[in-house]
């Protein structure tokens, strides 16, 4: 259900946005995942209202706490690794595949810290990613794209019926406008660090009540 949700944010993005013609009518990257991350989050939050035992409730929180981090926290990750990849490329030459595994390395300790151990047999595990090699500098746009959504959905979830038409607009608009100029449309300034923390707070909201389902289930101590 949350990826026929998906899916659908897509298609009534596309549909609203079909005026602008084929030039304009679909969005620039890092708004590509707007109305689908919107409308699964919405059907997200429908399901677990209705959803009261806490053994039921963490499956889902857990498993949506698992996107956000694949999403977000892993792809930032990524980009960190790319990005190091890259400038020492630039500054001292040609990098040995062994390098290649130590900046990995570091990328993913950074990220993980003290909770997941990452071995040695993981230093390879960039080069089954093929975002470095054909479309290189690509995957910030799937965390931005994410949290952009999610921050979204709290300018909603703060608003209530009121958003939805300028939200309409929005997606109405399509690729006509520059991201900015589309999130303006909504009443967010996207070069406004406030603005983002909007959706990192739901990720942590949903992480607090992972934890308590966990207790209350008697699969947390």
């Amino acid at each position: 259900m949350l990826t026929l949700a998906h899916e659908l944010g897509h298609g009534i993005h596309a549909y609203l946005a079909r005026p602008q013609g084929i030039f304009q009518q679909g969005t620039p990257l890092t708004l590509a995942e707007t109305a689908s991350v919107f409308g699964e989050t919405v059907t997200f939050g429908r399901l677990l209202d209705g959803v009261d035992d806490p053994g039921d409730r963490f499956p889902l929180l857990a498993e949506n706490l698992e996107g956000q981090i694949a999403t977000v926290f892993r792809q930032i990750a990524m980009n960190r690794f790319e990005d190091a990849v890259h400038t020492e490329r630039r500054g001292v030459g040609e990098l040995s595949v062994e390098r290649f595994g130590e900046l990995w390395l570091d990328s993913q300790r950074h990220m993980l810290g003290d909770g997941v151990e990452v071995t040695e047999n993981y230093s390879t595990w960039w080069s089954y990613i093929p975002h470095f090699i054909h479309t290189p500098g690509y995957v910030y746009a799937y965390a931005y794209g994410q949290l952009l959504a999610l921050s979204v959905y709290a300018r909603y979830e703060a608003e209530g019926a009121s958003f939805v038409p300028a939200y309409l607009d929005m997606l109405a608009a399509g690729g006509s406008k520059s991201p900015q100029a589309l999130g303006r449309m909504v009443g967010v300034d996207l070069g406004d660090p406030t603005f983002w923390d909007g959706g990192l707070d739901i990720i942590e909201r949903l992480l607090v009540d992972a934890e308590a389902s966990a207790r209350a289930a008697g699969l947390l101590a």
